[in-house]
């Protein structure tokens, strides 16, 4: 391998890369090279191998690396071998039962930074979140056509323009393998029905990482009242709903959410009619029933991610103290509830802090029942702090 281009990255810094660390910034680089996008570099600290990776000029991390053994060639077996591996992971760690869909490449965390697959129904949806990974697509979907020979089909979802510190874009996802995928297609998770639209929904088309949290919903539900605000497209509802909840008030900004929610009852044989659904602002709601005076069993909140840059941090904080004491506010004594982060960037104690003010602020006396993380299929890598981004509480009111 020593055609690569070699580029060395400032004193001190080949030890992260070799403990594990995936990322290097421009920064961290000394003399920036002019070579493509996906060109494979060799990372170097005082004239010694550090790690190999993919060069990215347009991006803040401009390598990200793929492995630290130089004897590593990175070809199509090194993607059909990462990728089968993933594949062995979430079949061993993961019950699949009355369940279709789970993410198959989680970045970073599966030793391929950037790659994002998703699994609907036996079709795929690819998120490639860096243009260094374009000329290695080919590679990746190869090798997702070896490891599944059931593969239905892969749709493209990337988001290469993103800004690393930035919102995601919503481009329109295509068909790169297969006949065109249902639009929309049905999931299964925990035998409870979803339709996912995997050219355009939010994400790849759901959040496939709250699974776990959302059958903890439907196992606590029976005869409560629920409020589930950021509804999305009703994972949380459906979910209490099924579990037997007396009644679900189900709340979004997006009006097409809420449409879709509804019909996600339909779909699971529950009525629609007997429960609420709401395209409202959930800050606004929740100020409203408190001045009615309207209390709930059971308060959900999963926000889109407040921190989207670390400048932003202070402000989300302080935005997670504000909606917990609002939600608390509609809460009754004794109820549950159950508070989410997916801000990579606002570490569980911070959150813990804020959760733990705005209770203070509401004069409620908060006990932590039991705090979640990601699940199996979006694992983390000790020497990646940046992937463990979920936090979920479980917290009762006294």
């Amino acid at each position: 391998m020593s055609h690569l281009v070699k580029v060395a990255v400032r004193p001190g810094l080949g030890r992260h890369i070799r403990a594990g660390h995936p990322w290097v910034f421009k920064k961290a680089i000394e003399n920036l090279p002019k070579i493509p996008p996906g060109s494979v570099v060799d990372l170097t600290d005082d004239g010694r191998f550090a790690g190999r990776g993919y060069w990215d000029p347009y991006s803040a991390i401009a390598v990200r690396v793929l492995t630290t053994d130089p004897r590593e060639t990175i070809d199509q077996d090194f993607f059909a071998r990462h990728v089968k591996e993933a594949l062995d992971s979430r079949r061993s760690l993961i019950d699949f039962s009355g369940t279709n869909a789970f993410r198959l490449l989680h970045g970073e965390g599966d030793g391929l930074p950037g790659v994002v697959v998703d699994l609907y129904d036996g079709v795929a949806v690819l998120k490639l979140y860096s243009a260094g990974l374009t000329p290695h697509r080919p590679l990746i979907l190869e090798a997702l056509k070896s490891a599944l020979p059931e593969l239905k089909g892969i749709v493209g979802r990337d988001e290469l323009g993103r800004d690393d510190d930035g919102e995601e874009g919503k481009g329109e996802g295509k068909m790169l393998f297969g006949p065109a995928a249902p639009r929309p297609l049905t999931i299964l998770e925990r035998d409870a029905k979803f339709l996912v639209d995997v050219y355009a929904g939010q994400k790849t088309g759901f959040f496939l990482d709250q699974r776990e949290n959302r059958f903890l919903v439907r196992r606590i539900s029976k005869g409560l009242d629920v409020l589930n605000c950021f509804c999305f497209s009703g994972g949380f509802s459906v979910n209490a709903a099924l579990g037997g909840a007396s009644s679900v008030f189900s709340v979004d900004q997006d009006a097409d959410a809420i449409a879709l929610a509804r019909e996600n009852f339909t779909l699971n044989g529950l009525p629609a009619a007997k429960h609420d659904f709401l395209a409202a602002d959930a800050f606004e709601l929740l100020d409203s029933f408190k001045r009615e005076g309207r209390k709930f069993d059971l308060v959900i909140l999963d926000p889109p991610a407040f921190a989207k840059s670390q400048k932003a941090v202070e402000g989300a904080l302080a935005g997670y103290a504000s909606l917990n004491r609002q939600a608390l506010a509609v809460l009754k004594p004794g109820g549950l509830l159950l508070t989410a982060s997916c801000s990579a960037r606002v570490s569980s104690e911070a959150f813990f802090e804020a959760v733990k003010e705005g209770a203070y602020n509401a004069d409620v006396d908060l006990t932590l029942v039991e705090e979640r993380y990601q699940p199996p299929d979006h694992p983390v890598r000790l020497q990646f702090r940046e992937g463990k981004y979920l936090k979920f509480f479980v917290l009762r009111a006294s």
